[in-house]
């Protein structure tokens, strides 16, 4: 472990994503001090280089985990992607059952998790990897606050290639029209970070989306605005899912066509309606430009990658 003079407060894990990096930039924005979980030494120097105490390890690691939560004054977690996973959730079980050993040992003031819109849900899909993470951290015995975010904004990065390439843009989520909750993984770090400050007894849900809830059709319309050229949603027919998916490398693609199905059904949803959710600031149409203006130094040319969640 990498110390600085400042002692470590604020455990981050997932700190080289967008969500982890964003939580940590803004609690060093509020002066407090944080310590980086990471994989390896060589992606903790640039947040070693912003003054963070770095931690190694791995998140199938108990010991290494509660070394690196111990003294905390609260953990932000965030459990790894398998975007294909093996049947049962093998991966996810392993990685939550290790980090919930490492808390129950180390025993930080409080916890707050990363989870999903429609963790609550009872069918199985992609997302049963979170609420899977909820029932086993809901056990113990700090605080913990589950944030479940919506459909994230920067999904919208694959689509950028065939925004620019064609003008149509394949979409999964249909119909083209029904609107989606979103959010943009900046507001989800703000609201993650500003939960760490905060103070609370037992378990506690708190469902973020962003300013407005938004259909394929408005990405598109956002994207032909901004790049001065039409673009367009095509749908992808359902019974061609299991072939794309599996064209891609998957083995097991039945979850994550479950996990979007459960967005187009309208299963997937908050527990709570629009009023009762919390509302982040960034609209649609800022993360946008920002893919876009990405996209001159790289351009994924992969469709449709997966939904879950992109930190790593």
């Amino acid at each position: 472990m990498k110390s600085n003079d400042k002692p470590a407060r604020y455990v981050i894990t997932g700190v080289t994503g967008q969500v982890g990096g964003a939580v940590a930039h803004a609690l060093l924005a509020n002066n407090k001090s944080v310590r980086a979980v990471v994989r390896d030494a060589a992606k903790g120097a640039a947040w070693a280089a912003l003054g963070c105490e770095v931690a190694i390890a791995d998140m199938n690691d108990t010991a290494a985990l509660t070394t690196a939560f111990l003294g905390a004054a609260g953990v932000f977690f965030l459990l790894p992607p398998t975007f294909d996973p093996s049947p049962g959730f093998p991966e996810a079980r392993a990685q939550i059952e290790a980090a919930a050993a490492a808390l129950r040992a180390a025993l930080p003031a409080k916890v707050v998790c990363i989870s999903t819109v429609g963790a609550q849900a009872t069918q199985t899909s992609l997302l049963t990897q979170l609420a899977l993470l909820e029932k086993e951290f809901g056990g113990l015995p700090m605080p913990v606050a589950f944030l479940r975010p919506g459909w994230y904004m920067e999904n919208a990065r694959w689509d950028i290639a065939a925004a620019i390439d064609t003008g149509v843009i394949p979409s999964l989520l249909q119909p083209l029209d029904r609107p989606v909750p979103m959010v943009a993984t900046a507001d989800v770090g703000r609201m993650a970070a500003d939960l760490l400050l905060q103070t609370w007894t037992g378990r506690r849900i708190v469902e973020l989306e962003g300013p407005r809830r938004v259909a394929p059709n408005e990405i598109a319309a956002a994207l032909a605005a901004i790049l001065g050229r039409p673009v367009r949603m095509e749908i992808v027919a359902r019974g061609t899912w299991g072939d794309l998916f599996r064209s891609q490398g998957m083995k097991n693609p039945d979850p994550r066509m479950r996990m979007i199905d459960g967005f187009n059904e309208g299963w997937i949803d908050f527990s709570t309606n629009y009023a009762g959710t919390c509302k982040g600031e960034t609209p649609l149409e800022t993360v946008l430009r920002d893919l876009v203006g990405q996209a001159s130094i790289t351009v994924p040319r992969l469709l449709l990658r997966p939904a879950l969640r992109n930190e790593t």
